[in-house]
C-alpha cells in the first residue's frame, strides 16, 4: 500500500521531471510543448496576418516599441487601427503571437485593418520617461516639447510613411 508521502513525493517527482523535459526541449529545440490547441482566433490571426515590430523615433529622438500585424494579402491597401497603451504587448518577439488575440485583434481581424500597438512613452519596450496623465503642452516650440499628441502625431505619420498596403487613414481605439 502506497502511503500519502510515498504519493507525494512521485507526484513531485513526475512535476519535476516534466519541467526538466520541457526545459530541456526548449534548450535543444528551442519550442515550447504545446499541450493545449490554439484558439480559432489565433489561428486565422496566424494565417491571415503578418506581426512586424518597430522602435519608431519620435521627435525627441526617444524610440516607442510598437507592434504591427499587418494582412497578408496585397489585394488592396488598409486602413491602421491604432492602440496606445501603458500597459505592455506582452510577449515580445516579431515571430511570437500573443496566446489570446483580445481586443482589436479578435473583434476586427476579419474586417480588414492593420493594427498598430504601442507601449507609451517610458513603458515596457519603450524608450523615455513615463508620466501618468502627462499633461497637454499649449505649445509645441522645440523638439523636445512632447506629450501624448506629439507622441500619437509622430507615430501615425511614421506608420503611414512605412508600413505596406496601408491606405493613409488611421483611427485610434483606447484611452
Amino acid at each position: 500500500m502506497i502511503t500519502r508521502p510515498q504519493l507525494l513525493n512521485s507526484f513531485v517527482s513526475s512535476l519535476l521531471l516534466e519541467s526538466v523535459m520541457a526545459a530541456a526541449a526548449i534548450v535543444l529545440f528551442g519550442v515550447a510543448p504545446s499541450n493545449a490547441a490554439i484558439s480559432p482566433e489565433l489561428a486565422y490571426l496566424q494565417e491571415h496576418y503578418t506581426k512586424y515590430e518597430y522602435d519608431i523615433p519620435m521627435r525627441d529622438g526617444v524610440h516607442l516599441f510598437t507592434a504591427v500585424y499587418v494582412p497578408k494579402s496585397n489585394e488592396k491597401k488598409y486602413p491602421i487601427l491604432l492602440t496606445r497603451t501603458p500597459y505592455s504587448l506582452k510577449p515580445y518577439g516579431a515571430d511570437v503571437d500573443p496566446p489570446n488575440p483580445h481586443g482589436p485583434l479578435n473583434y476586427y481581424a476579419k474586417e480588414g485593418f492593420i493594427f498598430a500597438l504601442q507601449d507609451v512613452r517610458g513603458r515596457y519596450a519603450s524608450e523615455g520617461k513615463f508620466v501618468h496623465v502627462r499633461p497637454i503642452l499649449e505649445k509645441h516650440d522645440g523638439s523636445k516639447d512632447t506629450d501624448e499628441s506629439t507622441d500619437a502625431y509622430d507615430t501615425i505619420d511614421w506608420l503611414v510613411k512605412h508600413v505596406p498596403n496601408n491606405n493613409g487613414r488611421v483611427g485610434m481605439m483606447g484611452i
